[in-house]
């Protein structure tokens, strides 16, 4: 457990499945854990601590969370897409 200053009455983050000290949100559920109850994702660019419980259903694998990125994205493109085809038509 890391020592630092805290200010009196200061809301400390718990973990959601512990209830220790969170160091951080889950990267696939977004859930604060403490550092005990998360693994750490293996390859990619950066690390990215996954909770207990989502290693257990999901595995260390943040694909959904890419493929939502990329899903909503294309939605983006597509609307943008349907915008500029409808204000093409209404000037011409």
């Amino acid at each position: 457990m890391s020592l630092e200053l805290r200010e009196v009455g200061e809301d400390i983050p718990r973990c959601a499945i512990c209830g220790a000290p969170a160091v951080g949100p889950c990267a696939s559920c977004h859930a604060m854990v403490c550092g005990d109850c998360c693994v750490l994702t293996e390859g990619g660019v950066e690390l990215h601590a996954i909770c207990v419980r989502c290693d257990r259903k999901k595995g260390r694998t943040l694909a959904p969370a890419w493929r939502g990125l990329l899903l909503a994205g294309a939605l983006l493109l597509a609307g943008l897409a349907l915008y500029a085809a409808l204000a093409l038509g209404l000037f011409r």
